[in-house]
This record gives C-alpha cells, structure tokens and sequence, in this order.
C-alpha cells in the first residue's frame, strides 16, 4: 500500500513488523471505539501497544529537553516504516496490583483534596483555631497544612509508629523452637543459616556458654543476654578468623531493617508481634491532626468511609453547624473543596467502585479494580482529541459492572477521543464501533489482520477464530465426562473478615465449582479462607515444601511495608468456626496470575522444570563428554556456559542518553546466551539454544522421545500456549499466561486424585478459545479424582461448572453474603423467576444467557 493512501479521518500504519506483525498495513479511523481482537499472542498488543501506543510516546519525548529525556526510561522505538494522523496517546495496561504505600485515594488524587479540606476548613481544637493564630501563618494559610495529614510525611505521621498504625516488636519466645533442644542442636531458630548460624555458636562456646546443654536449663541470665543482648563480642575463634556474634534478636532488627531480600524480611516478620499503636489507634496520623476535624469526624474516619458513604458524609457537612461556623473565606473554600470532592467521587461511584474505601492500599485491589481506578482518573480530566489505549479493560469485570465500563468508553468517545481496547470479552467487542481482528494463529503463525472494519462484518470472516464467539449462541467450553453425583462436600462455617459477614460456604468434593459475584463481593476472600483451612488442616511439611518448590506463587516482595507484609498490619483478618470434610483432601495447588519471574533469566522452560531434562539430554550427548562438560554447563546463569558479555541474558542495554534505550541482541553470542565452547554440543543436530529458540510446538516434535519434556510439551499444548517460545523472559508474559504455565509446573506431578486446585480468575485475560482448552484441562483434573474451585465472572465457564456460590449482593459493606447456591441452571432458573427475590445478578445474567436450557 501507498504511504500516500491515508484516509482523512484515520490513524495510517505501514509497515509494522514489532514482535510477530507481518509488516501490516492499517488503517483505523479516529473519534470511534476500536476493539483489537485474536487469541492471545496473535498480535493484539503488539499492534496496538508496542506500535501505535510507543510511537505517539516516543513522539512526546522528541518534544522534551533532551537533559530531561535522559532521566526517563524511554524504551526502545517500535518496527514500524510510518504512522500518520496519530494523536497524543494515553496508556492504560494491565496491573497486577499497586504499592502497598499507594491507596485509593492517593490513585484518584481524592486524598489530596480532602487534606485540603480539612487543612483550610477543617475545626480546629481550642488554642489552635485559625483566630487564635492570627498573624502567625499567612492569611490563606492555615495551622496544619496539607501536609500535616498524610501518614506518609514526617509532619503528619503518628511519633510513636511512624505513621504505621502498628507496633512491631521482637517476641522472645518466637526466637525459641524448642526450649528442650540445645543451642548445637537448633534450640535458637532465629539465626540466619549455615554460616552465620555456626558462627553465632562458635562464639557464645568460645565465651564460655554451654551450647550442648537443653536451653532451658541454662542460668535465665544468660538465656536472655543470648538472645537479646545489643552486645556484639569479637572474638578468635580459629586461626586468621575472628567472629562476631549478633543476638537473634538483634539479627531479627537488622534483618527486618535493612535486607534487601523480601524473604528474608518476612522471615525476620515471623519473629515479631505487632499490636495496635496505643497513640494513634491505628489512625497512623499524629494527635494535631486527628484533633482536626469535619462535621465531628476525623481525616482518618472518613477515610474508612466507603465512597458512596463518604459522599454522604460530604453533603452533611455542608451545612453542619461547625461548617456553618467558620469565616466567610474559610467557608466558601469548604464548599469549593466539597463540590470537587463530589465530582470526583461520583466518577468512581458511576464505574462500580462505591464500595472502596480512600485509605485502602491499591496492593489490595483486583487488577479490574486499579484499572477502573485509573480510567476514572482519565474520565474527570476532560481532555479532547487523546487515543486512550486500554488493555483488556474487562478483566476481572462481572457482566453488570461491564455496563458501567461500556458507557465509561462511549462517554471517553463522546468527548472527541479515539479509544482503542485490546480485549476477549464478547460483550466489549460486540459493543465497539469497529474490530481489527488479527492471526490466524498465535505467535509466528499470527501477526496478519483478518478483519478491519465494523462490527457487523466479522461475522463472515471463515478464518476468524474470534468470529465464532461472537454470535447469539457461542459454543461452549467442554464440561466433564460426565454427569457428576455431588455427594461429598467440604464445609467452612461462620467464615468472618474483610466483608463476609458469618458466611456457611458448601463446596461439592470432585467436582469443578465456582464463586461468583459482582467485583468486590468478596470471591477472593472466600478462596482465601478455603485455602487457609486446607493448609491448617494438612501436614504443615508437605504444604511448606509444595510452597518452596514453587516459590513465584508465594512471592511476597511486592507486598511489603518497609519490610512488613502488608497481611500482618491488617486488623480485619479471615477467620473460620469450624471444618467438615477436608479429610478427604491431602494436597492444595493455589495458582495466581502473578509473574513467574521478574527478569529474563526466568523462561517457561525453567519455571516447569522442562529444562532440567533438556540440559540432562545435552550433557548425555558424546560431545559432552568428551570435553567433560556436566549438566551445570548447559545452565545460562553458571560462568562454565554462558555468554561472557551478556551473562547469560541474551541480549544488551545500549544507552543512547537522549535517545531512547535500545535493546539490541548481544553481539557476542548473538542472542543465544551461551559461549561458543558449549554450542559445539548438539543433540540432532540442534543446540541448546536452539531448543530455547524453539516454540512448544516446535520443540514438542523435537523432543517427542525425552519423555519429561514431551509430557511437560503436551501439557503447554493442551492448555493453549503452543505458540510461547521455551526462551520467552518472564516479564514478556501476560498474567494468563503465567498462569497457566503455573498450573502446567503442577499438572506434571502424579496425581494423586486428592488434591484441591485452587484459581482465582483463570479466564481473566484469555481469548474465549483460550478458555475452552483451560476448561477441558480443569475438567481433566476433576475427572481423575481431584476438586478444582475457581472465582471467574465468564458465563461460558460458569455454564459448565457443577456448582456455584454467588455472593453479593452488592461490593464492599454491601456484599460479603451468599445470595444463591446450586447449579447453573439451578442459578439461571432463579434469574428467570420474576417473582424470586435477591437471587443475585449472576442468575439473571445466566438465566439471559440460557443456561437453564
């Protein structure tokens, strides 16, 4: 195509080739909402992110000072030969979650000008009143400034917890295992390990302290200078060699101080108790600025105030005697401050997220819930003539918060913009003005547009594989092999925390079940509590070494506090009454859609251990042998077999200081991550790093007679992620894809048919083809003997589950019941029944999409 064919009106690609695209040519006309579809790794987000998205970025950057660009992490520029009639661009993607320092409020920007109102019109205590400091502060100023009520500023946090809300401190009979034990035998359990843990004991020998004696028979004395004592004695314990002791609980301090390790912080948390602090009650600000306050009430209790409640509280203060009160100056600036407040809060109000609350962490919202947290942000800023660029703004959604969504997009529209949404859900994409359809296939059997035009005509696309979910009747997802006789339940009773209110939840044993609600009805706090009963009920080594086989799915790093995490300064906890029926399970499987690793040395090779049988393979291969090369040589991240330039990683960092970063193959290896001594082995003629270079299924024909790697293969196949190379970085992959390579790390075990398998949102993020294979994997699971429960909003899914709780319902304070149990046409029967009350909104929308048939 003519790069002087551009149609007026539109955004002009051509020749765009980043990732898998076949250099495409587009055209996608402005002023609409355009829906990006395919199954995943077709090429969706390359389009419309790594291409258009990057381009307009970059094209703001040329506009910046170049000692300015220098500070921002620019990116590489995109493959593409030009784009024409490109506005100013607007990204928002997918978040798994947000800082644990961040909050709802921080987010919308709402926390910024309810410190102002309480700052500048807020009632101040006797003494302190802006009369009574006349002259002492600037006239539009007040006595506390904005500053002074945020628990994040030296001014404003509490003294005694620095703005914590809790007190942590070291608990002297946690640094004890077992008191019958000597300090030889491991009596002391809060010591690092190896090294330091025998050198600790070197020392308290050489100070003359019996370490072989049970602890609890020494002098209680010395029992405490051991093990708390600031007192750090060096002494010679061998020849050349002095050491140093440090007491546990002085090494639980440091640790938990200044590791820069986040399991190793949480390893010292474990050593410590925290209580509320006795000076701010968990308030986190100081006494000067609680004694402030609004309408009677605080900073820190309206920031408790669900929004919808907050909004309430706002009007009422309007004409509250104590805001009445306040000078004319002061007074107009509380009602200008409250009007702002209002619009703000109405926006998230409108996109279903009156139930949040301003003080609530953003680590602790759904990845639906920080992106409807963002788009509000980008709603209220008015701007015209922008491309918003969103990225599967569904996820995570129920289909009535959907509606909020659609209208939030037509409203973006409405207002002279362009939106663009890379997405899987039908209802999005039947409601867009117009659809690019890419693939055929995924990764390098994708990357062609099938389809660019409006909605109505994809349906007569035959290649689209998008096409055939679109229509009145979708096929479903595979169901089990067949009708399954519930007869055996677990049981959790009086399940209370967060917002469940005293909950009995009944789950069929074997058998695939799912809890539904709208977002924020508290799905994942009941997955939650059912997980902690298992762990509690199971042999705690068994769990404790499932978890450290799998480390990634109890990454902890991102939820830290200054080293706290984030579940251990909560006063709100899940609690449980009592059990019934988890004998019958011996082993739980949580799989989230958190990375599987953070850097390019985490692949899906590595992460299901397929590689471990690749490297065996290569290290049996006479070639090996003969130079002596062991299994280690074939590892990336050891120096025998690496690339000595880039160390492993494939790839370089060039910086170009005002230009952007480019990220370029590494010119020594080439992009193959090992030296050339260790490419001089082949196994049928190929590398290992052509092995890594290799799709699944590529390397799925390849390996067909490593019978741990083809049964891994097979497994990666079946659930849809044929088209992912064995060498993709982690952080290339999306939440979906984590996930299911997580669960593949898991179904390769035996299985021994008496496992729970617990997903939260596993068809969050995946085309609807996608979905089917994930189903009829789960399926899988359950036919052979185990129980899979999930939380999922799809209706295709839930039509084929055996058994559903739906909470609600409502969000937040107005959800955490159980508004419908049964089956789905147990639930789409209640839907249809015009004259059942509270059956929920999950019924009605299962009930229109005809599951009771």
């Amino acid at each position: 195509m003519d790069e002087r064919d551009v149609v007026a009106g539109h955004i002009a690609v051509r020749g765009a080739h980043e990732h898998n695209l076949r250099d495409i040519d587009i055209d996608i006309p402005r002023d609409t909402v355009v829906a990006f579809t395919g199954i995943s790794g077709s090429g969706k987000s390359s389009l419309a992110f790594g291409t258009i998205y990057t381009h307009s970025r970059q094209r703001y950057l040329e506009s910046v000072a170049p000692y300015a660009r220098r500070l921002i992490d620019q990116g590489s520029p995109p493959r593409v030969r030009l784009i024409t009639g490109l506005p100013p661009a607007v990204a928002l993607r997918q978040q798994q979650s947000g800082s644990t320092r961040s909050t709802v409020g921080t987010v919308s920007r709402v926390s910024n000008v309810l410190r102002m109102l309480y700052s500048r019109s807020g009632t101040y205590p006797e003494g302190y009143r802006p009369a009574d400091l006349a002259g002492t502060f600037p006239r539009d100023a007040a006595p506390l400034d904005s500053d002074s009520f945020s628990p994040n500023t030296a001014v404003g946090a509490c003294r005694t917890c620095s703005g914590m809300g809790r007190l942590l401190q070291v608990a002297d009979d946690l640094l004890v295992g077992d008191p019958h034990l000597s300090i030889d035998d491991g009596a002391i359990v809060a010591w690092p390990g190896a090294f330091g843990g025998k050198n600790n004991r070197r020392v308290l020998r050489d100070l003359g302290i019996d370490i072989t004696v049970p602890f609890d028979s020494l002098p209680a004395d010395t029992r405490e200078w051991v093990l708390t004592t600031d007192d750090q004695p060096t002494i010679v314990v061998k020849e050349g060699y002095k050491g140093t002791y440090m007491s546990p609980k002085r090494w639980v301090e440091h640790t938990f101080a200044d590791s820069p390790s986040a399991r190793m912080r949480a390893k010292a948390a474990s050593f410590m108790t925290d209580r509320l602090c006795p000076t701010c009650h968990g308030k986190r600000l100081n006494p000067e600025a609680l004694a402030v306050t609004i309408a009677g009430i605080d900073i820190a209790e309206a920031a408790r105030l669900p929004l919808t409640g907050l909004v309430s509280f706002l009007e009422s203060a309007r004409t509250h005697p104590a805001t009445t009160a306040l000078s004319v100056e002061r007074h107009q600036a509380a009602q200008a401050l409250i009007d702002a407040l209002v619009s703000q809060l109405g926006t998230m109000i409108d996109l279903g997220l009156g139930y949040l609350e301003v003080a609530r962490p953003t680590s602790t919202l759904s990845s639906g819930e920080l992106k409807r947290l963002h788009l509000a942000t980008q709603l209220r800023s008015g701007l015209f003539g922008v491309l918003y660029v969103l990225d599967e703004p569904s996820a995570g959604l129920h289909p009535a918060d959907l509606e909020l969504l659609l209208a939030a997009l037509t409203r973006l529209k409405d207002d002279g913009n362009t939106v663009f949404v890379v997405e899987h859900s039908a209802q999005v994409v039947r409601a867009a003005d117009w659809i690019v359809d890419l693939g055929p296939g995924a990764g390098r059997y994708g990357g062609e547009v099938l389809f660019n035009g409006p909605s109505a005509g994809l349906a007569e696309v035959v290649d689209s594989v998008t096409a055939r979910y679109l229509g009145a009747t979708p096929p479903l997802p595979p169901g089990g092999s067949g009708a399954r006789q519930l007869t055996d339940w677990v049981e959790l009773h009086d399940v209370t925390g967060h917002n469940l209110t005293g909950i009995d939840v009944r789950l069929p044993l074997h058998a695939l079940s799912a809890i539904t609600g709208v977002s924020g009805s508290g799905k994942t706090s009941v997955l939650t509590a059912l997980a902690d009963a298992v762990r509690a009920h199971l042999d705690s080594a068994e769990v404790a070494a499932d978890e450290e086989r799998n480390p990634a799915a109890v990454e902890i790093g991102d939820e830290l506090v200054h080293g706290v995490p984030v579940w251990d300064l909560g006063s709100d906890e899940l609690t449980t009454g009592s059990t019934s029926g988890l004998d019958a399970l011996d082993r739980i499987i949580v799989v989230d859609q958190k990375p599987i690793g953070r850097t390019s040395r985490s692949t899906p090779a590595t992460y299901t251990g397929l590689f471990d049988g690749v490297r065996r393979l290569f290290a049996a291969q006479p070639g090996a042998k003969e130079r002596g090369y062991g299994v280690g040589r074939f590892s990336f991240n050891q120096p025998e077999g690496r690339c000595p330039v880039c160390l492993g990683d494939g790839v370089v960092s060039i910086e170009l200081l005002f230009m952007p970063t480019e990220t370029a193959p590494c010119p020594e290896c080439h992009g193959k991550r090992y030296n050339p001594e260790t490419l001089e082995v082949t196994y049928r003629d190929r590398t290992i790093a052509d092995v890594l270079a290799m799709t699944v299924d590529e390397a799925a024909d390849f390996l067909a007679e490593v019978p741990v790697a083809a049964t891994i293969l097979t497994l990666l196949q079946n659930i849809g992620l044929g088209y992912v190379s064995l060498g993709q970085s982690a952080p290339t992959l999306s939440g979906g894809e984590a996930q299911r390579i997580k669960l593949v790390s898991e179904l390769h075990r035996s299985s021994r048919g008496r496992s729970l398998y617990i997903l939260d949102e596993p068809t969050t993020g995946l085309h609807p083809a996608d979905i089917d294979m994930l189903i009829g994997q789960l399926q899988r699971l359950v036919d052979a003997g185990n129980t899979v429960v999930i939380a999922d909003h799809d209706l295709r899914t839930l039509r084929v589950v055996d058994w559903i709780v739906d909470l609600g319902p409502g969000a937040g304070t107005d959800g955490g019941s159980i508004v419908a149990t049964g089956t789905p046409a147990d639930l789409a029967a209640q839907g249809a029944d015009t004259t059942a009350n509270g059956a929920g909104l999950t019924a009605a929308y299962l009930a229109a999409a005809g599951a009771s048939a």
